[in-house]
């Protein structure tokens, strides 16, 4: 079937973005909120809205498939915060949860899948079968040497840097050497937080996108982001395309420091 003249023209300014970023600074580790599944959902004329999460889970794989495209090696996507696991309702979150399990989990533990994975936040939160979905997929994909996926679900930043300080206690006390808690203050670095983060192991991200219009963090990733450049789109997070994120890769070019 022959393409129609928008699509044609889709695809000549997507080569042509692509094209212009050809030799300029490219993030290594691109952040996104995923952000407004559910009014996408609403404004496609869907009566449950709760059908934008299939959307936004199905939409990771292409987010991907771009990152690939042009050699971004780390992803990480803000799928559910804590706060939304404690106070949506029970449907929306089973709902979810189940995307998290067969689309995302399922789709990644794939032998053909490329991509490693890797999850930040309280596992503890989440229903069983979601959490050994996960935590199957993070085993299965160790061994992978290709780029990597941080699926942030069950995530607070502030209660992130707060566990993080305490595995740091925990493990002063651990190596026996006892200190009390005016030397472990004194001794303790922004390293020693990092050491002891959710995504330890893992580069800091230089360019978030939230998705949806609205422009603020919303507790994601509090301590990783603050040299990252932000970029804020209006569109709901399952009509985010490929030209939308051409665009936010071609203005972080733009304000990337030497």
């Amino acid at each position: 079937m022959a393409s129609s003249p928008r699509e044609l023209l889709y695809r000549w300014y997507a080569r042509r973005l692509t094209a212009s970023l050809a030799g300029g600074r490219l993030p290594r580790h691109v952040a996104v909120v995923m952000d407004g599944n559910r009014r996408w959902a609403r404004a496609a004329g869907y009566a449950d809205p709760s059908i934008g999460h299939r959307f936004g889970a199905e939409h990771v794989d292409h987010l991907l498939g771009w990152c690939s495209g042009v050699g971004i090696g780390h992803v990480t996507v803000y799928v559910a915060s804590a706060d939304n696991l404690r106070k949506r309702d029970s449907d929306e979150v089973d709902h979810l949860m189940r995307m998290v399990e067969e689309v995302v989990a399922l789709r990644l533990a794939d032998p053909a899948h490329e991509w490693r994975l890797h999850v930040a936040g309280r596992l503890d939160l989440l229903p069983d079968s979601t959490r050994l979905a996960l935590k199957r997929a993070v085993a299965e994909t160790a061994g992978r040497t290709g780029p990597a996926l941080t699926v942030a679900i069950g995530y607070d930043g502030r209660q992130e840097i707060v566990d993080a300080v305490r595995s740091y206690v925990d493990e002063a006390e651990l190596a026996g050497a006892a200190p009390s808690v005016a030397e472990l203050a004194d001794r303790l670095t922004p390293d020693d937080i990092a050491r002891h983060l959710y995504t330890h192991g893992q580069p800091e991200p230089d360019l978030v996108i939230r998705t949806s219009g609205e422009q603020r963090l919303s507790g994601f990733l509090l301590w990783q982001s603050t040299q990252a450049e932000l970029y804020f789109c209006d569109a709901y997070w399952p009509g985010f395309r490929q030209v939308d994120f051409l665009r936010a890769l071609r203005t972080y070019a733009r304000r990337a420091r030497p």
